[in-house]
């Protein structure tokens, strides 16, 4: 379970690390909206993962 955590936590702080450059650069808030949605549906996927348990 704690890889499964920090597995998750490394995967979105790349993400992040992946996005945010070109987000702060073009200052567009549709694609800052567009990236916020993405890393609400990971951490929530992300979420569900951990509440299934180990199948």
């Amino acid at each position: 379970m704690p890889f499964k955590i920090l597995a998750g936590l490394v995967a979105l702080t790349l993400m992040l690390a992946y996005l945010m450059p070109l987000v702060l650069k073009l200052k567009e808030l549709s694609l800052g909206l567009v990236v916020a949605i993405g890393v609400a549906l990971a951490l929530r996927d992300l979420w569900e993962s951990l509440r299934a348990g180990d199948s």
